[in-house]
């Protein structure tokens, strides 16, 4: 008999854990696979809206461009207060009577799943099917007494959902991130209250070039963390100058005689970034902290966040030539950026003269 596949969940938002298992799932089982958001889960609160979620869900699937993988709206159209995996199956069931229903449910869900309303009639109605995670704990009576079966794959990585509201991975479609930034969703709660309207744009626009600049030169760079630099690494701008004194003599009080106030915003960017926001990546909180300055010894993110602030189509003057070749490889990119980042700054008068950007010019440049 087919199989048809139910992957539910709140997608909150959609990530490339969901798509590759949804991926391996119709490839190993033989089926179509059904993504299932659901409008009022019974265990999580959602942060985005049921209609949000169904659009990325929806971008998503669309980027994948796979026939066997599609979206129901049954639960997000339901009327009642609470969607139950057992009213889910039994409508799939009655609908799809030639069909074996195969319920597809993460390893974090095996612990839970005596809990759920009438488990033993799902287990009934539906071969229950779980993704093991060796970071989740199994509870192998529940896989006992439901008649539980693996999907015997380990590629989904560590990705979640929370991980990408919290800004620690992004590990998600582009097309995801671009709706997340249109709509103001998840993070960015956090960084309009950091950011001025005109400086969130600035960012939005880093991010982009950061990640496109990451694409091409993935085999050293993590596209989703150029993507979250390129997005923070401002948002020591708009604190009050009183504060960024205080937290530039408490914390990087080492810097805080070699350098202009102008450029105490790096630092303590790095500073919110790390205490304020969570972020816990050193590649992430170094490219934040000397993005303006640059310095000696920069790591490859580093180069790509210092390039794509200089090179932001937003700055309003011609720079795709730097952008295509910073694309193309990105310290040959870091390289011309920096040089053509002096011979402006001279030009309009502006002191270069502190330790950390002499020292990066004199590494990079020979000067």
């Amino acid at each position: 008999m087919e199989k048809l596949v139910l992957f539910g969940g709140t997608f909150d938002p959609v990530h490339n854990g969901h798509l590759r298992i949804a991926r391996f799932a119709s490839l190993n089982l033989n089926a179509d696979v059904v993504f299932i958001p659901a409008k009022s889960p019974r265990w999580k609160t959602p942060n985005a809206d049921v209609n949000d979620r169904h659009r990325m869900l929806h971008i998503a699937l669309k980027k994948e461009g796979t026939g066997s993988v599609y979206i129901s709206k049954y639960e997000m159209e339901s009327k009642d207060d609470i969607n139950y995996s057992i009213d889910t199956v039994k409508y799939f069931k009655e609908k799809f009577k030639n069909r074996e229903i195969v319920l597809l449910i993460g390893s974090d869900q095996v612990e839970s799943f005596e809990k759920w309303k009438d488990a033993d009639k799902i287990a009934e109605l539906a071969t229950i099917v779980y993704v093991a995670r060796p970071d989740i704990k199994i509870d192998n009576d529940n896989i006992s007494k439901f008649k539980m079966k693996r999907l015997d794959y380990d590629g989904s990585g560590t990705i979640s959902s929370s991980k990408i509201r919290s800004l620690k991975e992004l590990d998600t479609p582009k097309e995801v991130l671009d709706y997340i930034a249109e709509h103001k969703l998840y993070y960015f709660n956090e960084l309009t209250k950091l950011y001025s309207e005109k400086r969130l744009e600035h960012a939005i626009s880093v991010a982009n070039v950061a990640y496109k600049i990451a694409i091409s030169n993935s085999d050293v760079v993590n596209p989703g963390d150029a993507y979250i630099a390129g997005l923070l690494h401002d948002i020591g701008k708009n604190i009050d100058s009183n504060e960024q004194k205080r937290i530039m003599q408490t914390y990087f009080k080492d810097y805080l005689t070699n350098l202009p106030p102008n450029l105490y915003h790096q630092f303590v960017g790095a500073y919110i970034a790390k205490m304020k926001l969570g972020i816990d990546n050193q590649a992430i909180i170094d490219s934040i902290m000397f993005h303006a300055t640059g310095k000696a010894h920069m790591t490859p993110l580093s180069k790509i966040i210092y390039s794509a602030d200089k090179v932001d189509p937003l700055r309003g003057y011609n720079s795709k030539k730097l952008i295509r070749t910073c694309i193309k490889n990105y310290y040959e990119g870091f390289n011309l950026v920096l040089k053509e980042n002096k011979k402006y700054l001279l030009e309009k008068g502006c002191q270069i003269n502190n330790p950390l950007t002499e020292a990066c010019l004199k590494l990079y440049l020979g000067e």
